[in-house]
């Protein structure tokens, strides 16, 4: 071996923010590390407001061509997520054994669930709205229709655990239903997300439809609720910016959706349902005359 080799140091992975479909760093440059124990393992890019508000520009630019798409066309892009989620098995597997400390069945059991829930999903997009929609019974010579409609631009903060599993059981839902997504990661171990984030660059999913932050929630999700452009939250209703949430998204009517993560199965058959996608659309009534 070289004295060349003896000196060389191993090159550490900067974890960067997904925004309209590119890696880049926070305009404020800060980072935060991240430890595997005492040992040093990665720098994580932390999300300044204005990062936040450039994901949601770009998820409102991304949701206009994703809620235009054909449903049966969303489901093969979300079939192709799939795909390039088990093309990443290994590099998944690593994230949750070194960063969340799972064992080797621990991780391999969640990213298999993980890749089967992104397929069930992905049959669902040209599925819901048939079993959503509706024929009312109305009084007079008129036809009543109701079809669920996407809602827009949906903000997540995703669960800390699991944090493969229950990172895709949040995201996917409103995708299927024609939303976009500005999420933000969980704190305790954020690289799981960005890994996921570079399996959707190589997807077909078009760009701002997914916007992945790292940061601090303390900082995010107040300006998430307070923000006019987004059209629904979801957060734990065990998580302490719960109240603050619910008060701020007031404004602008924003909806609140309450996740239980407390004593929650994530791989039980109710973690993943038709409910979960309902809860993302619009329903839209038109009355339309009848001809005698």
């Amino acid at each position: 071996m070289s004295k060349t080799d003896d000196l060389r140091l191993d090159v550490r992975k900067m974890y960067k923010l997904y925004i309209n479909g590119a890696f880049v760093r926070s305009e404020s440059g800060r980072s935060d590390p991240i430890w595997d124990g005492e040992t040093f393992a990665a720098n994580v890019a932390r999300a300044s407001r204005k990062d936040l508000r450039d994901a949601v520009v770009a998820a409102r630019n991304g949701q206009s061509r994703w809620g235009s798409m054909t449903p049966a066309n969303r489901g093969l892009i979300l079939y192709r997520l799939g795909e390039m989620l088990e093309a990443r098995r290994h590099e998944l597997h690593l994230r949750l054994r070194e960063g969340v400390g799972a064992s080797k069945s621990e991780a391999t059991k969640e990213i298999d669930a993980t890749i089967d829930r992104t397929i069930w999903y992905a049959g669902w997009c040209d599925k819901y709205a048939a079993l959503l929609s509706s024929r009312n019974p109305v009084s007079g010579p008129h036809l009543n229709l109701s079809a669920p409609e996407p809602m827009g631009i949906v903000a997540l903060v995703l669960p800390d655990r699991p944090a493969l599993l229950g990172l895709v059981s949040t995201i996917l839902p409103p995708l299927v239903a024609g939303n976009a997504v500005v999420a933000v990661a969980s704190e305790r171990d954020p690289r799981t997300a960005v890994t996921f984030a570079e399996a959707l660059a190589t997807s077909d999913v078009p760009a701002g439809v997914v916007n992945v932050l790292t940061g601090l929630r303390d900082e995010l999700v107040p300006v998430m609720a307070k923000h006019m452009d987004i059209d629904a939250m979801e957060i734990s209703a065990d998580d302490p910016l719960r109240s603050m949430v619910e008060t701020e998204a007031s404004h602008n009517v924003k909806r609140v959706r309450l996740r239980r993560d407390d004593g929650r199965d994530w791989y039980d058959d109710h973690a993943q349902s038709l409910d979960h996608i309902e809860r993302y659309c619009e329903i839209k009534t038109i009355w339309h005359p009848v001809g005698i």
